[in-house]
């Protein structure tokens, strides 16, 4: 069975950071890209950042660039996002997902002074 949990989500203030992590089970993790995204109230589904199989590869969305680091760890089939600089219009619910594999159901990030 197919499993993606997201964790590390919380509320800060603007300028703070956060560090979102997703566990995932039942597939071969380390032959998927893997996907960030994020979704706010009213809001269409945003894919803010990407990255390749092994790792070597990433694209972010203009919005979160030079402040939103992807990375993985294929030996603990975990995926992460490492959020600086967050300003309140990064607050939305974050999910990971793998293209045709599945999506989690996300954990909410707050930024709010």
């Amino acid at each position: 069975q197919v499993q993606l949990v997201e964790s590390g989500g919380g509320q800060v203030q603007p300028g703070e950071s956060l560090r979102l992590s997703c566990v995932t089970s039942g597939f071969t993790f380390s032959s998927y890209a893997m996907n960030w995204y994020r979704q706010a109230p009213g809001e269409k589904r945003e894919l803010v950042a990407a990255i390749t199989s092994a790792g070597d590869q990433t694209i972010y969305s203009d919005s979160v660039k030079g402040r939103f680091t992807i990375s993985r760890d294929n030996a603990k089939s975990t995926a992460y996002l490492q959020m600086n600089d967050l300003k309140p219009e990064d607050t939305a619910v974050y999910l990971c997902g793998v293209p045709r594999i599945g999506r989690g159901q996300g954990t909410q990030v707050t930024v709010s002074s």
